[in-house]
This record gives structure tokens, C-alpha cells and sequence, in this order.
């Protein structure tokens, strides 16, 4: 065994002085080889405390070529999988992310080490140090980087984010990614770098594609906005950043006005980010997984989406673009394949009053089915929100139809009391959802808009030109008889 170490030890000197010349010489070819070969001659003699020392040495050598610290570096990464012990294998990893640390020409090595460091801290069930380490990096600024290296990189720091319940960190992660670059055409050629350009790295082969980061990214988003978030807490995080993080929020603020995630997201300045009124959004995410072209030709894949599809968007309250969403998703002919939804779809936009306990019990059996459907159960508290869309749908409804309403008549068509109906319909007119006023002494409902004296006279000028039209166009008519008569007698 000394014989073994005394020999390794003499060739590395020998290589260790070929080394030196070279890079005195500045002999890019000749110190690559010089210190890949040291390297190899460690590994194959399974020495890795000698291989950890050389690495670091080498590095610190004067006048040490950038070249060669990039081989050196690439060819132990090779050596990770090959340690014989998980400790070897961070220690290795740990020495190599010293070397690189500061270093922008092997920055994209060393997110790689970092990431294969927080894998292992992952497993080993430390969620919070694999975040913090996944959080050092930010690969957006990253030119060489490939695009799909970059977006699984920052999915994997806000997968942690989520994991250890950092959900502002998660926002703000998030932020980093835009919906349209998954809209690119991945047929389209690649232009040819112009002389002077970063060339772009080929992605390793363990990186999705463009297509299934798309889907992990819009899951990761429905995961995420299933949270209540805090304002303050989302203040007292930015007090907290890193100056470069703070300048790219603060650069991100500019840009999209506080938006909580990369498509339409919600106003942050509100006091709280409710997933009550995020259903919408989470149905826009399962929308977009739903497009993935992967997915449309499975049917046990797009069958479930599009039934989460449907749920969320019963459970999102109504305004325009869930109207529009909840129309279009009606004329999708996959709807057919389930008919159950397809007519509970109908049911909301026919303006009739939904029974909400013959509802349930047509869809109780549906409702509870989801928990054991891709993507798991709907959020908590749906039940509940799903009882109050109907009640709102049947306010709405009852608002088309009548004017004028008692309080006790309105309950019995919403299947309530008289405190529940007031409550809700309370509620719907601080939203703005509609416009109505109780008189609670007689107890009727209002729905009519108190018109101001010019738009009464408005309405009544209009009436009056169109009874004067009226009145002309049969006057008209009637001369026209008159004539033909006249006409037929004298024949």
C-alpha cells in the first residue's frame, strides 16, 4: 500500500512539474491535459482525499489558466458518482464548489453542484438547508446556460420553497419565469451564434423538455396558490432580500405592477392573497396543462384536468373572464366524453334557479371521486365555496327576473332563511356583484337602479320616438291599403 502511494505520489510531482512549465509557457492544451491527468491518476487510485487536495491546489496555482480550472472542474464532476460513500461524495462536492465559487466562467458547473448537493440534502430530509442552497444561485443572469436548464433550475428552488412552506420566497421565485417562453416553437431553427456571442450549453440529458417543464411549472403554481399569503409578510421578506434579489423584484415591480406569478396574477397590495378568489386561477393552470399536446392525446390524462377544469371554474366567482372561460370551455368537444359536467356546466349559464340539494346529491359522488383523480382532491373548503356560487347564481337569476321581492319569497327560492338570504345577498351587493337595496321594515328586496331625472327623460324621449315611428309606419301602411283599393275599384 506505500508502495502503491509512493508511486502515485512521484507521478503526480512529475505531472505537477509538466504542469508548471506549461502554464509559464501559457500552453492552454498542454495544462489542460497536465491537470485532467493528475486528476485521473487520483481517481484510479481511488485516493480521493489526495484527489480533494489537488483540486484545490491546482486551482491556486499563479497565474492558473481559466481553461484548465474549467477542465479540472468538469472532469471531477464526472468522478461524483463514482465515491464509494455518501460523505466521500460531499466532501468531493463541497471541495468543488469552493473552487468555483467567484469564478463566472464555471458558474454553470458549479448551480450543477449545488443542485446535486441539495438533492442529497433533500434526502436526507434537511428541506430547509436545500432551499438555502438552491436560493445562492441565480441562474437567470446565467448567458451560456441552456433555457430548459435555466426554467428546471428555478422550478427546483420554488419546489423546495413550497417544500419548507416558504410561500413568499416561492412568489417571489416564481416571478423569475414567464408563461410565453413556453409558447416558443421548439421545431424552429436556432439562429447561429454571431462571432462574439455567449455560446449556449446543450442542457445534460437528465433535463425535461420544454413541454413537460410547461407542466410541472402550472402544477407547481396550482400547488402554490392554494396558500393564504400575508402582505406584511410579504414586505417583511423583501426588507429581508439580498440587494440582487431585491433589485430584480424591484425591476419586476416596474414591469407588472405587483403581480404574484408570471400570468395575470392578483394585485399584491391587497391585505390578503386568498385562494377563495383564486379558483380562476387555478383553473387557468390546469387549462394550460391541458393544452400541452402530451396530454390531449392521452384521454386518462386530459379527462381528469378537464374535470378539474370544470370544478374550479363552478367554484370561481363570476365576472367576465370566468364567463368567457366557462363558454369556451362548453364548446370544447372533449366535454361530451363526460357528460355529468357537461351538464352541470349548462346548468350555470342557463339563468334558471339551481336546487342546491338535488345539486349535491347528483354530484356528491363526483365531488368526493377527485381525491382519487390526477392532481388529487379539490382545495379545502370547496364544498362550502361550491354551496355559495349556487346561492349567488340563484340571486343573480332571481335579480333577471323580478324587480320588486319579500325577503320571505326570496328565501324560499334559495332554499335559505331569511337572515341566511339577507346575508348573502349583503355580501353580493358590497362586491358590487349586483345592485339591489333592501327595505328591511317591509321586507323587500329592491333590484331596480334609482334613475337621476335626465336618464328618466332620456328613457321617455326614446319611448316617444319610437311610438312616433310606430305610429308613422302605420299611418304609411295604411295610406298603402287605401291606395290599392281605391286602385282595385276604378279596375
Amino acid at each position: 500500500m506505500d508502495g502503491k502511494s509512493g508511486n502515485l505520489e512521484a507521478a503526480i510531482d512529475q505531472l505537477l512539474n509538466v504542469e508548471k512549465q506549461m502554464r509559464f509557457a501559457g500552453d492552454v492544451a498542454g495544462t489542460k491535459k497536465a491537470v485532467t491527468d493528475i486528476l485521473q491518476l487520483c481517481f484510479e487510485a481511488k485516493d480521493w482525499k489526495s484527489l480533494n487536495e489537488q483540486i484545490v491546489n491546482l486551482s491556486k496555482k499563479r497565474g492558473q489558466l481559466k481553461q484548465a480550472v474549467t477542465a479540472m472542474v468538469q472532469q471531477a464532476m464526472q468522478y461524483i458518482d463514482e465515491t464509494p460513500d455518501l460523505e466521500t461524495r460531499i466532501e468531493l462536492i463541497k471541495t468543488l464548489n469552493s473552487v468555483s465559487a467567484g469564478k463566472i466562467y464555471v458558474e454553470i458547473e458549479r448551480a450543477r453542484l449545488i443542485k446535486k448537493l441539495a438533492k442529497i440534502k433533500e434526502e436526507q430530509g434537511l428541506i430547509a438547508e436545500a432551499a438555502d442552497l438552491m436560493q445562492e444561485v441565480a441562474v437567470e443572469t446565467f448567458g451560456a446556460m441552456a433555457k430548459t436548464e435555466k426554467i428546471a433550475f428555478i422550478l427546483e428552488q420554488v419546489r423546495l420553497c413550497l417544500d419548507r412552506e416558504d410561500y413568499v420566497r416561492a412568489q417571489i421565485l416564481s416571478r423569475k419565469i414567464s408563461p410565453r417562453v413556453f409558447d416558443a416553437d421548439a421545431t424552429k431553427e436556432k439562429k447561429k451564434p454571431k462571432e462574439g456571442d455567449n455560446v449556449v450549453e446543450e442542457p445534460p440529458a437528465d433535463i425535461p423538455s420544454l413541454l413537460e417543464l410547461k407542466r410541472i411549472y402550472y402544477e407547481l403554481m396550482i400547488r402554490f396558490k392554494g396558500y393564504l399569503i400575508p402582505f406584511s409578510a410579504f414586505q417583511h421578506e423583501c426588507n429581508n432580500m439580498e440587494i440582487g434579489e431585491k433589485r430584480i423584484l424591484s425591476n419586476q415591480k416596474q414591469r407588472m405592477n405587483y403581480c404574484l406569478s408570471p400570468f395575470h396574477y392578483k394585485d399584491i397590495t391587497s391585505r390578503y392573497y386568498s385562494h377563495n378568489n383564486d379558483y380562476l386561477e387555478i383553473c387557468r393552470c390546469y387549462k394550460a396543462i391541458y393544452e400541452i399536446p402530451s396530454i390531449r392525446e392521452n384521454s386518462s390524462l386530459w379527462i381528469p384536468v378537464l374535470r378539474k377544469i370544470c370544478w374550479y371554474l363552478i367554484l370561481a366567482p363570476y365576472d367576465p373572464m370566468q364567463s368567457s372561460l366557462l363558454n369556451s370551455t362548453l364548446e370544447d368537444k372533449n366535454l361530451s366524453e363526460i357528460p355529468k359536467f357537461r351538464l352541470l356546466l349548462k346548468q350555470l349559464v342557463t339563468m334558471e334557479v339551481i336546487q342546491w340539494t338535488s345539486l349535491w346529491n347528483s354530484y356528491k359522488e363526483e365531488f368526493e371521486n377527485e381525491k382519487n383523480m390526477l392532481g388529487g382532491s379539490l382545495v379545502d373548503k370547496a364544498a362550502e365555496d361550491l354551496r355559495q356560487r349556487i346561492i349567488e347564481h340563484n340571486i343573480l337569476v332571481v335579480s333577471k327576473y323580478y324587480s320588486r321581492i319579500t325577503l320571505k319569497r326570496l328565501a324560499e327560492l334559495l332554499c335559505l332563511t331569511i337572515q341566511e338570504a339577507e346575508k348573502h345577498l349583503s355580501e353580493m351587493v358590497v362586491s358590487k356583484a349586483l345592485v339591489a337595496k333592501i327595505d328591511r321594515p317591509l321586507g323587500i328586496v329592491c333590484f331596480q337602479v334609482a334613475k337621476d331625472s335626465n336618464e328618466i327623460l332620456n328613457s321617455w324621449a326614446v319611448n316617444l320616438e319610437k311610438l312616433l315611428d310606430l305610429v308613422e309606419k302605420s299611418c304609411h301602411q295604411i295610406h298603402k291599403e287605401t291606395m290599392v283599393h281605391k286602385a282595385a275599384l276604378k279596375v
